[in-house]
């Protein structure tokens, strides 16, 4: 919602000339200087999540909208991608303009609204549900001028799993997710008992990731972009390790076991399972949705119910590679980032953060996730277990549901100087975390 006029006068109170000329002149000063609105907190000390010992976290904005991914400029400016437009815009543009790490100048723009969001060569990307578009980012200014240009086109509009986030390879190459709008490829769309497609046929434009040239306009998903990968129900948690040259995914597990196949699954599996996969991502390589799934407690790939499977059968399963690493089932994987920066202690270098919104399938368990969590890693794989390593965003302990959590960890990034931007999708906070030793 627009926010309200912060200057008022109350009805029937004459002011006098130099009060009125007081109110005129600081009415213009804040129009001309900010341009936009500023969003800090009221309490600055109101961080709301907890880090490791040696870090120290700082609300950098607030209020600014329903954030999704987001993205951080040579100079320090950030970009964050709106799920919902937000004081007539899809994207917000903040500049801290006097190096205290603190938004002073916020700004919305673009008339799209969506998930992903990436600056490369000059150009500010951005994915809504259908399209991939990009602004050209003048150099100095914070608002890029123009129209955005079509990139990637042609993607179907749904109604899940539709976000499209995408990274960058070194070579020029973008790759886009293209969630699958189904849980299992059944028949009947979440219906109990009902049997899944085989083959699948959603597989031939969903359920994978697509490839495009960055700098080429108006490339449609099955003309000239390139099917990279297959057999991924939704990964909005993608990126690309410079360090190592791949790419990773965390997929978004499927639901519903418990509901679907009461006679094979109960609660207590239904709220684990399946694992929350995270994927080294080959070109050509198919993963195995919708037909089978990883389970995490159990250790291995198992044949998906809708396809026959009774939680232990493996069949089908040797065709598709297993995840490099497995989280809690439902915890939904919303972001990943490899840190790049120096300011981290070593520990932390070429390791992955991981964004976890929090989950909703878990029920009548209570709700688990909302928490951003490390991987540290040696080359192409992890060195070492998953550790939390910010928490506190839902605030409270017991989560029935995900409307009572406080925040919800969306997207992440490394500003210039290696601290980590994590942004929240509920009230619109950006946190910096930054080191500052033992």
């Amino acid at each position: 919602m627009p926010k309200e006029n912060p200057f008022f006068m109350t009805e029937g109170i004459h002011l006098n000339l130099f009060a009125s000329a007081a109110y005129v002149f600081l009415l213009t000063l804040f129009l001309v200087t900010m341009g936009c609105s500023t969003s800090n907190p009221a309490d600055p000390d109101d961080v709301g999540i907890t880090v490791p010992p040696g870090f120290k976290a700082t609300v950098f904005a607030d209020n600014i909208g329903r954030a999704r991914h987001l993205t951080i400029n040579d100079n320090g400016d950030v970009y964050v991608a709106l799920r919902l437009a937000n004081q007539g815009g899809g994207i917000v543009a903040i500049r801290d303009e006097d190096g205290d790490h603190r938004a002073d100048v916020i700004t919305h723009f673009g008339k799209l609204v969506g998930t992903g969001i990436h600056i490369h060569r000059n150009y500010l990307y951005f994915g809504s549900d259908t399209t991939v578009v990009r602004y050209l980012l003048n150099p100095g200014q914070l608002v890029p001028d123009g129209e955005p240009e079509p990139i990637a086109v042609g993607f179907g509009y749904e109604t899940q799993h539709a976000a499209k986030p995408f990274d960058f390879d070194g070579e020029g190459n973008m790759y886009v997710n293209v969630g699958a709008p189904a849980n299992a490829c059944q028949e009947q769309m979440r219906t109990p008992g009902s049997p899944g497609m085989d083959p699948c046929p959603l597989l031939e434009k969903y359920g994978g990731i697509w490839r495009f040239d960055a700098g080429q306009k108006e490339q449609h998903q099955l003309v000239e972009g390139f099917r990279y990968a297959s057999g991924i129900r939704h990964a909005v948690a993608l990126a690309w390790n410079p360090l190592v040259d791949q790419l990773y995914i965390v997929q978004h597990g499927r639901d519903q076991l418990s509901h679907l196949f009461p006679n094979l699954f109960n609660d207590e599996q239904n709220a684990e399972l399946p694992a929350e996969e995270f994927l080294l991502i080959k070109e050509g390589g198919v993963y195995g949705w919708p037909y089978t799934y990883y389970d995490q407690i159990q250790g291995k790939r198992v044949l998906a119910p809708e396809y026959g499977g009774d939680g232990k059968s493996t069949e089908r399963c040797e065709q598709y590679d297993d995840p490099i690493m497995a989280f809690p089932g439902h915890w939904a994987p919303n972001d990943l980032l490899f840190y790049t920066g120096d300011q981290f202690p070593d520990t932390y270098k070429g390791g992955a953060f991981v964004a976890f919104h929090g989950s909703w399938n878990r029920a009548p368990l209570p709700q688990r996730g909302f928490n951003v969590v490390f991987v540290p890693f040696d080359g192409v794989l992890p060195s070492g277990p998953w550790e939390v390593f910010a928490d506190g965003f839902a605030g409270k302990k017991v989560i029935k549901s995900v409307g009572d959590a406080r925040f919800r960890p969306m997207g992440l990034a490394v500003a210039p100087d290696g601290s980590l931007f994590i942004s929240d999708s509920v009230k619109g906070r950006i946190w910096r975390v930054h080191y500052e030793g033992e």
